[in-house]
């Protein structure tokens, strides 16, 4: 009888959850509301296909007019486009003005052509040297530091409102501010970042989460924006995922970066399939969106990487993604980049990946900033 109970409670839950699936900002915009909707309603049989910084750069070029490596390789630019907020501060102003023209630029366009664009920020440690990476003897632990009570507090305010404008002044062609992903703080369950797992406690980071989102939202009235939470793939169970988690009002979507189990220490399909259910399940469970926000395989040295690793991770078991993202190409590493280029020896398999009925790129996707019937 309990069984039966608990069964009838996760079902009625799940059929709330479902009902009210919709973005934590009530105030959001109704191109924002929208794209929330168009992506749950898409993961329930295809995953959007992005890149980071795909058209800002690829290999051996830098800043060329509606190019990608991408769509050199198969006729499409990614559905889902990365940028970062790296360049908004612990720079010149003139540096962080050039930054925000340039992404912002990179931004509107893929709004335009009707992509969708999600946005890291590498965040430069506010309060000590070190850049966004943990430096022992340079880095000091920033968190503490910026969230309310603390003495760097009204610094981080300043930079969040620099954000906050920025956003809010990014209008495509139709005059509809630019809906955007926020993916800040990433891959927090690790080391090697100043706001990762080692360098504040675990209320510590909910308190930043909470005020970030509150600050851009409520202080700041920015409505353009879908919160993502994304830890690294240091996890194998529910619990483990959620253990910094700020809570279901905090979040619209749940992802996970995994490169280290989709070939860079290891191949386990097995393994990093039951991590993205982890991050399924609860998606649907809570009415947030799903997506595996990082993932690659440096130099694409399997040349059947695309239909034989990636796409048999996301195609294990019934799990809704939205999208998948690899990351960037660089124009002048020999070895870093993370999508095929013409010529490389993964373009075959990359062409298959992308003629799977499984997955969206730029020129699949219809109208998705407007309203869709409910099915």
């Amino acid at each position: 009888m309990n069984k039966f109970i608990h069964a009838f409670a996760l079902l009625l839950l799940t059929s709330l959850a479902l009902q009210a699936q919709s973005p934590i900002d009530r105030n959001a915009t109704r191109e924002t509301k929208n794209l929330f909707r168009s992506l749950m309603k898409l993961s329930k049989r295809h995953t959007l296909f992005g890149h980071q910084h795909a058209t800002e750069y690829g290999r051996g070029w830098v800043g060329d007019e509606d190019r990608s490596d991408v769509k050199s390789v198969c006729g499409s630019h990614p559905a889902v486009i990365g940028v970062d907020l790296l360049g908004f501060s612990g720079r010149s102003e003139d540096q962080i003005q050039k930054a925000k023209e340039t992404v912002g630029k990179t931004v509107v366009d893929a709004y335009n052509r009707g992509g969708v664009v999600t946005v890291a920020w590498h965040f430069s440690n506010p309060v000590s040297g070190g850049g966004f990476y943990w430096r022992d003897s340079v880095s000091l632990p920033a968190v503490k530091y910026i969230i309310p009570g603390g003495e760097a507090h009204e610094k981080y305010k300043e930079i969040l409102r620099g954000i906050g404008e920025w956003a809010k002044s990014l209008r495509g062609d139709d005059g509809a501010l630019v809906p955007m992903i926020f993916r800040p703080y990433h891959e927090f369950d690790g080391g090697w970042f100043w706001w990762g797992k080692p360098h504040c406690t675990r209320e510590e980071f909910i308190s930043l989460w909470r005020f970030t989102v509150s600050y851009l939202r409520d202080s700041l009235g920015v409505h353009n924006f879908l919160y993502a939470f994304s830890p690294d793939n240091r996890f194998a169970t529910r619990e483990e995922f959620l253990e910094r988690y700020p809570g279901d009002e905090w979040v619209d979507m749940v992802g996970m970066d995994n490169y280290g189990d989709l070939g860079r220490d290891r191949r386990d399909i097995p393994r990093a399939a039951m991590k993205l259910k982890i991050v399924s399940d609860y998606a649907r469970e809570a009415g947030k969106l799903a997506a595996f926000t990082e993932t690659g395989l440096e130099s694409i040295p399997d040349t059947t990487w695309w239909t034989q690793t990636l796409l048999k991770t996301m195609k294990t078991g019934d799990m809704r993604l939205c999208y998948v993202l690899v990351w960037r190409n660089d124009p002048r590493s020999p070895t870093h980049y993370y999508a095929p280029h013409p010529g490389h020896p993964s373009v075959p398999d990359f062409l298959e990946f992308y003629r799977d009925p499984y997955t969206l790129f730029e020129s699949d996707l219809k109208d998705i900033y407007k309203k869709r019937k409910r099915n």
